[in-house]
């Protein structure tokens, strides 16, 4: 992908990045910290403008952007002319793109995908590489990050020493205070401290996540959930995620590993999941629950083997001519669907979900009648009803997403002179 394309990753939303409205956090940052990222949100404005927003004097404003200004983080360009016609142009705020690099990263099974961006948050360059395809160690998961980070590095312009702080989001459980990945299905042992291999080869910071989350803050900091409170996300691939923003911050529970909506479950004793537990909703819905009983509809169609995404495109385009075994697949799957979303709305009660994953390209998981049975499902007497978006971003999306942490801790420190935080 070239930097024009690269421009163009969720480009339908307004200039600047991260969340749109205050959060509570905002409260307890140093104002020079509120200012930049104010104005880093809006991608540029008026220093009278920031004034307002911000409810500060206007001393207040021109001292700390001046100190902004010299500090390099920000500068000052022509803004747009008066209203009036007449007069000298306004001159506007912005973030000096080139301050800081970061990489963010989305790891896979079939695929790695990469993300350059700038202190700003557009994107500079991107980069992608097949995976092993195969479960291995922490260090040769990270042999495989190294290199795309060399890769999306070139592709950009730049060298290591540019890059300050790095994003990355994989299937799975993730322990973020201890960058220790608990469970995932890239790795073949538990517990792998990933977080100290990388430190031990590269001088950059390393910010890890469960990859839905980071595509949920793809949604806060660059999407349509800039200017929401709350929503949640679900995606479905070769597995089933939900992140969740509540007050306009991702929550993840007390212990950083909740919302495994993949693994609550829907039938006891059923179908058997990739987590070795039954009755879990992806053992329904994710890539390998169709596949699997893809094969056994399908199986007199051909006579050669076929790859996994194969077999889902044969079972997609199988459905859409009428075959009825194929149909009955998806069927079943949005029947599923209909009711893992129900208990999404009962119990977090948000205003929007919004549909991803390789799976969204198959509009029989988000036909009118899967909704429709949700809403069924759902008490919703006096209850505002749950939008649903479908948003079927591709790789790219998901590893823009995992700038936003790498973004926000080079905000703490080289801004706010705060330690770095997690989102």
């Amino acid at each position: 992908m070239n930097n024009s394309e690269a421009d163009n990753i969720i480009a339908e939303n307004p200039a600047g990045c991260g969340p749109l409205l205050h959060r509570d956090r905002g409260r307890e940052l140093p104002l020079r910290q509120q200012i930049f990222q104010h104005v880093r949100a809006l991608g540029r404005t008026a220093r009278a403008d920031l004034a307002r927003a911000l409810d500060i004097s206007a001393g207040s404003a021109t001292t700390l952007t001046a100190d902004l200004i010299a500090s390099g983080l920000m500068r000052e360009v022509d803004g747009q002319a008066r209203d009036i016609g007449r007069g000298r142009p306004r001159v506007a705020l912005e973030i000096v793109p080139n301050a800081a690099y970061v990489i963010g990263i989305k790891l896979s099974f079939k695929k790695h995908t990469a993300v350059l961006s700038d202190f700003a948050g557009d994107v500079v360059a991107t980069a992608e590489m097949p995976s092993t395809g195969k479960r291995g160690s922490g260090v040769e998961l990270l042999d495989e990050v190294e290199d795309l980070i060399s890769l999306v590095t070139k592709n950009g312009g730049k060298t290591f020493k540019d890059i300050k702080a790095v994003g990355v989001g994989l299937p799975g459980i993730v322990d973020i205070t201890t960058g220790t990945i608990i469970w995932s299905s890239l790795l073949k042992d538990p517990n792998e401290d990933l977080r100290t291999l990388f430190a031990q080869r590269l001088d950059m910071p390393l910010f890890l996540d469960n990859d839905t989350n980071m595509l949920t803050l793809a949604e806060l900091w660059f999407g349509v959930g800039r200017d929401m409170t709350d929503f949640a996300v679900v995606t479905i691939e070769n597995g089933v995620g939900m992140g969740l923003v509540v007050n306009n911050s991702l929550y993840r529970g007390t212990h950083g590993m909740g919302l495994e909506l993949g693994h609550t479950k829907v039938q006891l004793d059923g179908a058997l999941c990739g987590c070795g537990q039954r009755g879990c909703l992806e053992a329904y819905i994710a890539d390998y629950a169709l596949t699997r009983e893809a094969a056994i509809a399908l199986d007199h169609i051909g006579n050669e083997p076929k790859t996994p995404e194969e077999l889902l495109e044969l079972l997609f385009s199988e459905a859409k001519a009428g075959n009825s075994a194929a149909l009955s697949i998806f069927k079943r799957a949005g029947r599923f669907l209909s009711v893992g979303l129900s208990n999404v709305i009962q119990l977090f009660d948000p205003p929007l979900i919004i549909l991803s994953g390789d799976r969204m390209q198959n509009d029989y998981l988000h036909a009118s009648e899967i909704f429709a049975e949700m809403h069924n499902l759902t008490l919703s007497d006096g209850r505002q009803p749950c939008k649903v978006a479908i948003h079927p971003w591709d790789d790219f999306v998901w590893a823009r997403g995992a700038t936003a942490p790498a973004l926000s801790a080079l905000t703490d420190v080289m801004v706010g002179g705060l330690e770095a935080q997690n989102l």
